[in-house]
């Protein structure tokens, strides 16, 4: 085995081809497809040649915990796609983001995170104030609210973008601005766009975080999450964590996540396309005050979305029209449970449509107050379109929204 975290070298090649030839590393079988170790520890040619996996002068692998074959291919494959020097794969999306923070942060440090971020990521940095981490939440598109947060001890700063639900957008070369000459860590969940249709890296971020868990599997069969960066953060910031703490990554997701790369840009290309006719239908009905996605000129961002993006994602987010906050949730409610073919779950990012109510499920732990901030409102639903027609989706979701028009 060569250097754990080496470059591929089809790195040139076009994205539709790494996309399922990067990362490959075949054995002396000759496998076509990609093979899956299911080991947990490895065998030494001799005592000698284990001290020296242990003491970290052998690349070879030691321990599935933190090398693993399989693992490694996945590694190398996302690395690619994102354009990014190395990779390390973790159990879950909140454990790469876990795992950053701590790679990054000590007692004392702060950081800054944009209010308009998933519901667990809020809580997981609301939590770390208990080990004296503290962090300052902004408005996710506002440059001056970012730089006025910043203190001498800031260590980073962690966008989304798109954003859950809301799909606002950072101005990742603003943000870089910010940082660059403060020696402060620009971290972007890639997780709405993947590098099919978005790479941060190239536009001045320093880290990318994946819930792989969502697009780059694609059907809503495993759990994973991935750390994208230069090889000097992965190697000897990321490793040393993962080595001793444990959030990894099985070989056998590993394998699934690897088949998912394969198709993504055809997936992520249609379930767009998908998205941005559902979504103009929305924005057509009556039912409806308001459809937050991208690829529409209304939305404030739709510019910096063309400039950032190569297509605008499948997550739609729309509001329903008039009502307190009890009649909102009640329409929304009856909204989501008369569909029938949407699938009413949390997660996102598979080929089936999901529905889900933000405000009661993915956000719904956060403090009443947190949530306005996020502009995450009782009459708001998050749409993640998949690959099914556009014409039936609309069709289902009409069963609801036609009838609190009446």
């Amino acid at each position: 085995m060569d250097d754990y975290f080496a470059i591929d070298p089809i790195q040139d090649l076009d994205f539709s081809t790494r996309a399922v030839r990067s990362g490959t590393d075949r054995t002396n079988i000759g496998e076509h497809g990609e093979a899956m170790f299911l080991t947990s520890s490895f065998v030494f040619k001799s005592a000698a040649e284990a001290a020296a996996r242990f003491g970290n002068q052998d690349p070879g692998y030691v321990y599935s915990r933190f090398t693993n074959p399989t693992v490694r291919q996945f590694e190398r494959r996302l690395a690619s796609l994102e354009q990014g020097e190395a990779c390390m794969a973790t159990a879950s999306g909140m454990s790469a983001i876990m795992t950053t923070v701590l790679a990054l942060m000590k007692a004392g440090d702060h950081m800054v995170c944009a209010s308009a971020v998933f519901g667990s990521t809020y809580q997981l940095f609301s939590m770390l104030s208990r080990f004296g981490l503290q962090c300052s939440f902004v408005p996710l598109s506002d440059l001056k609210a970012w730089e006025a947060a910043i203190k001498p001890e800031t260590k980073l700063f962690y966008v989304e973008t798109p954003s859950n639900p809301l799909t606002e957008l950072a101005d990742l070369v603003g943000l870089a601005s910010l940082t660059k000459s403060r020696a402060i860590s620009l971290v972007v969940d890639n997780c709405f766009c993947t590098p099919a249709l978005q790479k941060p890296l190239l536009h001045g971020a320093d880290i990318v975080i994946h819930s792989a868990t969502k697009y780059i599997d694609g059907q809503g069969r495993v759990l994973g999450g991935a750390i994208v960066g230069s090889r000097s953060f992965i190697h000897d910031q990321v490793l040393p964590l993962m080595r001793t703490t444990g959030p990894s990554l099985s070989a056998f997701n590993a394998w699934v996540l690897l088949k998912g790369l394969e198709t993504l840009q055809i997936r992520m290309e249609q379930q767009s396309a998908n998205a941005m006719e559902t979504a103009q239908w929305l924005a057509a009905h009556p039912s409806v005050s308001r459809v937050y996605y991208p690829g529409l000129s209304s939305h404030p961002q739709h510019e910096l979305a063309k400039a950032q993006q190569r297509r605008f994602g499948a997550v739609v987010s729309f509001e329903l029209r008039g009502g307190d906050d009890e009649s909102l949730r009640r329409h929304a409610w009856s909204v989501i449970d008369a569909t029938e073919v949407i699938s009413i779950t949390g997660n996102l990012g598979d080929t089936k449509t999901t529905i889900t109510h933000p405000a009661s499920t993915t956000h719904g732990r956060l403090s009443p107050q947190a949530r306005l901030d996020a502009g995450i409102g009782e009459g708001l639903i998050r749409l993640a379109v998949g690959l099914e027609s556009p014409r039936d989706l609309c069709a289902d979701l009409a069963r609801g929204l036609d009838r609190i028009a009446k």
